[in-house]
């Protein structure tokens, strides 16, 4: 189907967006690489007025190290995350996901951005970004703030962003050097959304995992960081009882939809999979 009418903006600022935000209010929409806004138009299930072009904004752009964070702006598609070395040495874990997301069409144009920010549970960032304690820079009428990942996903394409703001760059502190990581996603077909998946980042020292980070996707309204089952993993040899612990930990918070993919108790197996896999990855590229 073809769009409804609408009238188009390309802001050069972050001030300026914001500045169209505020004027059109709820019949304006942000648009940046368009995978899900554009869709949604075509089948006339969104209808904007107005549509914010947000891509002329070099404030959104770029990756870059800051005082020991790595700050990934908005715009950044998820081919640049691929090949940018600062990310591949840093935190591998955002180009293994990266490379799980759709088609080389959709990595050229999907920014990092809308993936986060749209609070479709289906989609692979978020659940990483829970995972690595990301927090997200956002610009508003009321002037900027932060929100960590795991306090912003809400419910199904609800998150906390308010009326009128932009998330504008996404910030990690960088993984220690040695650590393990993993994203595992199990899905039909090249393309398809997963049937779960499951996001680790840990530390060993002397043969002990010291820290565990455990998220996963699209098996609950939101991304869910799987705070008992990471825990469950601390302090162990990551051996099989402390694996399967964290793996009963993690299923207990799944609360998947029956659909395509799959029945509910499949899509809960499927992550229990996917969370043991992610697990083994993430220990045998471990150091110390």
């Amino acid at each position: 189907m073809i769009p409804g009418q609408f009238d188009y903006h390309r802001p050069a600022s972050v001030s300026q967006a914001i500045g169209l935000l505020a004027e059109f209010g709820e019949n304006a929409r942000i648009v940046a690489g368009g995978h899900s806004l554009i869709p949604m138009m075509k089948l006339r299930m969104a209808t904007p007025d107005h549509l914010v072009d947000i891509q002329d904004i070099p404030e959104l752009k770029g990756v870059r190290e800051d005082a020991g964070a790595l700050v990934i702006g908005a715009l950044v598609t998820q081919t640049e995350l691929i090949a940018s070395e600062l990310l591949a040495e840093k935190c591998p874990i955002l180009r293994e996901t990266a490379l799980q997301i759709a088609d080389p069409q959709v990595r050229n144009a999907g920014t990092i951005g809308g993936n986060v920010a749209n609070g479709d549970p289906g989609n692979d960032m978020p659940a990483v970004m829970q995972a690595l304690a990301a927090t997200y820079d956002i610009a508003g009428p009321n002037g900027a703030r932060q929100v960590a990942a795991r306090d912003f996903y809400e419910a199904a394409f609800l998150t906390a962003l308010k009326d009128g703001e932009i998330l504008t760059s996404i910030r990690i502190a960088a993984p220690a050097a040695g650590h393990g990581y993993a994203y595992q996603k199990q899905k039909r077909k090249i393309g398809d959304y997963a049937t779960a998946a499951a996001a680790v980042i840990l530390e060993m020292s002397v043969g002990t995992c010291s820290s565990a980070s455990l998220a996963l996707t699209n098996v609950g309204d939101t991304p869910l960081y799987a705070a008992a089952a990471s825990q469950a993993l601390v302090g162990t040899a990551l051996d099989e009882t402390a694996i399967g612990n964290a793996v009963a930990a993690a299923k207990d918070i799944t609360d998947p939809a029956a659909d395509s993919r799959g029945p509910k108790d499949f899509r809960t197996y499927v992550a229990g999979v996917m969370v043991k896999r992610a697990i083994e990855t993430a220990r045998s590229r471990a150091t110390a």
